[in-house]
């Protein structure tokens, strides 16, 4: 025979479920999802009335008491276990006010699950959007120190090590062009995201006759996810937004560690403002750069929560699944927090940054960075092979004590072991030799599209602000659409109940 406390024990839901799921779900919808939920009420009661499926009383009556809803009370609800959660608590709210069956008739031709859905949609299109305008604005900290720096020579590295000299200008221009990249990624995923699941209830539409075109428009999407199974099912359009996220987030923490390294007594090349940098409790001579550190680790953060919320999702089933649903958003939103956190972080430095432009031009000049210049001349003045003049820079090179060598030191160098190994003296004139070692002359001399000659990054950088202010219009059409769709759905209900 059972015992009653086992009959309780019994009864949905257990104590620890509604501890551990419906108490922080019930609290994650109340925070990101009560006004979306809001909207998507009045759109469906909306849609009903002008598909005819409910009378325009009924709707003015639901409409009415959805106004009427004590917003405060349902946003400072504490869960307890009397409903599943805030769309049931909303419900029940709404029949306190208007009844059970005028109450049960919102409810026609959709589920909770196309409900979950939309609001999902709905706020992850303004985490995409908000995330574009934030790399928008850090690309333009980028363009104004790109300008400033057209003519500051320094070393590009590869493998770590001094490779050849270019200008800042050209560095910062990489990283401009991979902030444009970012963002046409994002741009698509906002386009991916905006469709519409509603009409799709659980999984397979309706026999009413919904107009699921028209609660896309009131709510602001630009399209309808058209099969029902894939908008319940589908979690690509989830994906697509983190994956770009993720993609901008392992690039910039790429350029913050350089700016760290810059930053270094040892590189020096760059400083940042006082407002950015913390000093030592007990060493009263440190300048730590903390706001690179800072956002090195939002960045490993963001990654980290993009990759956790693709793991959580693989290799579920492809339907209605609580692993993609209201556990999975709240971390959705921490991975596009600290996103934002870190590139809002990240661009207010990059405002504060002062060049040493001495010091990048100093190591510009040595350790043998222009030797393929050197070479090139060679080829172009004396007509030999690339191999051959590669050949006799490298001797010449092997010659010197020291990569600290002055130009004149190489090019007698060079000189030198011309004649031992081509039996004849150089044709070109020492002047020439000595110019194309020079860092200034490797740069403007790569005038080929994409390099660091002036004329090209000077180019790129207009092409850009051409970019940037497309970036701007698009920005503010889908402002306008996330703006604009509350105004829409308020005109409609005007026009039902008055």
């Amino acid at each position: 025979m059972t015992s009653k406390s086992t009959l309780k024990s019994d009864k949905f839901p257990a104590p620890v479920y509604a501890e551990t799921i419906l108490a922080p779900n019930f609290a994650d919808a109340q925070k990101h999802f009560f006004q979306a939920l809001m909207h998507i009420h009045y759109a469906h009661a909306v849609m009903l009335t002008r598909q005819q499926i409910i009378s325009r009383e009924e709707a003015k009556t639901i409409l009415t008491g959805l106004d009427n809803l004590d917003r405060a009370k349902i946003r400072r609800a504490r869960y307890d276990g009397s409903v599943e959660d805030l769309f049931f608590f909303v419900e029940r709210e709404l029949i306190k006010l208007i009844g059970e069956d005028l109450a049960g008739k919102l409810h026609i031709a959709r589920s909770r699950n196309d409900i979950d859905v939309t609001l999902y949609r709905m706020r992850l299109r303004e985490e995409v959007w908000s995330l574009a305008n934030d790399l928008a604005a850090l690309r333009a900290e980028l363009i104004k120190l790109a300008q400033a720096n057209l003519k500051t020579v320094m070393p590009a590295h590869t493998h770590t090590q001094p490779a050849q000299p270019t200008t800042l200008a050209h560095y910062l221009s990489a990283a401009i062009e991979f902030l444009s990249r970012d963002i046409i990624r994002l741009k698509a995923a906002f386009a991916g995201v905006n469709r519409s699941p509603l009409g799709a209830c659980a999984i397979t539409t309706t026999g009413f006759p919904i107009d699921r075109e028209l609660t896309a428009k009131l709510l602001g999407f630009e399209a309808v996810v058209e099969n029902s199974y894939g908008a319940i099912g589908g979690i690509d359009y989830l994906l697509e937004a983190v994956s770009a996220l993720a993609t901008s987030a392992v690039s910039l923490g790429k350029f913050t560690q350089d700016l760290l390294l810059w930053a270094t007594q040892e590189f020096s090349y760059i400083r940042l403002s006082d407002a950015y940098v913390q000093t030592s409790s007990i060493m009263p001579q440190k300048r730590n750069p903390v706001s690179l550190e800072h956002t090195r680790i939002l960045l490993s953060k963001a990654f980290g929560q993009a990759q956790a919320v693709m793991t959580s999702v693989h290799n579920t089933p492809f339907g209605d699944i609580n692993d993609v649903e209201d556990d999975l958003q709240p971390l959705v939103f921490s991975t596009f927090s600290e996103a934002s956190r870190a590139i809002r972080l990240l661009t207010g430095s990059v405002s504060a940054i002062q060049v040493d432009r001495e010091a990048l031009r100093k190591k510009a000049a040595g350790s043998f960075l222009t030797m393929t210049e050197l070479a090139d001349t060679l080829v172009r003045e004396e007509g030999l092979s690339f191999k051959a003049a590669h050949r006799l820079v490298a001797l010449a090179a092997k010659r010197l004590p020291g990569v600290e060598a002055s130009h004149e030191e190489i090019v007698s160098a060079l000189l030198a072991v011309a004649e031992d190994a081509l039996d004849r003296a150089l044709k070109t004139d020492r002047a020439t030799l000595i110019n194309a070692l020079s860092p200034v002359h490797f740069v403007e001399v790569r005038q080929v599209f994409g390099g660091p000659a002036i004329v090209q990054v000077s180019a790129f950088l207009a092409r850009q602000k051409e970019i940037a202010a497309e970036d701007r219009r698009w920005a503010k059409e889908k402002a306008g659409l996330l703006v604009a769709f509350p105004e829409k759905i308020e005109r409609e209900k005007k026009r039902l109940t008055v």
